[in-house]
């Protein structure tokens, strides 16, 4: 077995031969102390910042500036219509239809929005099923939402958890489940990617057994957009919601995004939470003379509120450079860096490092899940010193992120370095 510090130059030829290489030079890499560059691998938390945005920021405040309120229709990029500046790019994105997708809101809120619209219990099928260690924040409007309409989440939340010994869920598991309680399900709400796990979930698969039993489909794509290629569209997927600042690198609470598809997004009868900005853009503006809410069609009918032009400014950079390059690239040179992560675990960690995300490339992202035996308390820190950021997740998972976007096979073979010197 090779030294592994004499494997660094294959991690640099593999790097000199990466077509992608030079989009690392559109981002800004966080930096030591000392100046020299952090090892970033924690873009599955909060992707870097693309040079742009501050371009894109400066001419919004320029025209907000120069404009004032007739910024709304001059300017660079009139604010009036600026959501629909993102419409096909952040379709394209997701496998959707331009009118199936909305920027707005963020996750959480989008996710109530949309329960609001998609979860109708009745007296025989009330239930919604979730996956385990969803994210925190799902399973908390969940809980919220099924109080909300008197029911206990003791009796009506299903979670689908690993076979005992194992990590990641069966998807054969989940479709026996439903094969059981599909007759009870109103709703079915999974994570595209686990959180914890980084497991990439069976989503059209899921979708379609479920709709079998006349489940409504829904995904918190947050670990997935920007990550693994998505079809929303051609899955049938009833609704989705993601945040944007994960892979997609829009900043820090970055506005997040909303699918419908178009079979219900087209449907003025859904029910909803309504609010100005979703009304008929040909009766907007008639304000007190229009005291009925007619939505306009696609999910833009479901918006509440105007834009925020700022927050919004980040997120076209990054749909406009996702859009340039690609999820299929992407994602290619995602599967070569995550799998040259796992040889070199493998070859030098393998008794001290349990890789918890599956070994099948189909079946995870960029992310790695670690669980380290006899770590030190402070592993976080050291790596940190060692010029390494990633993160942690309680009770024992290291989670590591190479990113297609701006991630290096170095930085690859630097993690693994640090790692092994924190172990020694």
């Amino acid at each position: 077995m090779p030294h592994l510090a004499s494997q660094e130059d294959d991690a640099r030829q593999f790097d000199a031969k990466d077509p992608l290489a030079p989009l690392r030079g559109r981002f800004h890499i966080p930096t030591r102390t000392d100046g020299t560059t952090l090892v970033y691998l924690a873009g599955h938390s909060l992707g870097l910042m693309p040079k742009r945005v501050r371009e894109v920021i400066d001419e919004e405040l320029r025209d907000w500036a120069e404009w004032g309120v007739e910024a709304h229709f001059e300017g660079t990029r009139p604010w009036y219509s600026y959501h629909e500046r993102l419409r096909e790019t952040g379709a394209r994105l997701v496998g959707a239809k331009p009118g199936e997708v909305v920027c707005m809101n963020s996750l959480t809120v989008n996710l109530h929005l949309m329960m609001v619209s998609f979860y109708r219990p009745t007296k025989s099928r009330y239930k919604i099923l979730m996956e385990d260690a969803a994210f925190p924040s799902d399973t908390y409007a969940v809980k919220t939402q099924l109080h909300y309409h008197g029911l206990n989440p003791k009796e009506a939340l299903l979670v689908a958890k690993p076979r005992r010994g194992e990590d990641v869920l069966r998807t054969e598991d989940i479709e026996e489940l439903l094969l059981r309680e599909g007759e009870h399900i109103a709703l079915v709400l999974f994570g595209g990617v686990n959180y914890v796990t980084g497991q990439v979930f069976d989503m059209a698969r899921i979708t379609a057994v479920a709709q079998r039993y006349g489940c409504i489909v829904g995904f918190d794509l947050a670990h997935a957009a920007g990550n693994v290629p998505l079809s929303l569209h051609d899955w049938n997927v009833d609704f989705a919601v993601w945040c944007n600042y994960k892979y997609l690198n829009a900043g820090p609470g970055a506005v997040a995004s909303c699918f419908i598809h178009e079979r219900h997004a087209n449907n003025p009868d859904l029910p909803r939470f309504a609010g100005w900005w979703g009304n008929h853009p040909a009766t907007r503006f008639q304000m007190h003379l229009q005291l009925e809410f007619i939505p306009q069609p696609g999910a833009d009918g479901w918006q509440i509120s105007n834009p925020p032009i700022l927050s919004l400014a980040p997120v076209m950079v990054s749909y406009q450079m996702f859009d340039e390059v690609g999820m299929a690239a992407l994602r290619d040179k995602s599967k070569r860096l995550t799998g040259y992560l796992q040889l070199l675990l493998d070859q030098h960690l393998a008794d001290r490092v349990i890789v918890v995300t599956s070994s099948d490339g189909e079946a995870r992202g960029c992310q790695l899940s670690l669980r380290v035996r006899g770590a030190p308390n402070d592993l976080l820190l050291k790596l940190k010193v060692g010029g390494v950021m990633c993160d942690f997740r309680e009770p024992n998972v290291l989670r590591v992120a190479p990113v297609p976007l701006y991630n290096t096979y170095h930085d690859v073979w630097s993690f693994v370095r640090a790692l092994q010197s924190c172990l020694t």
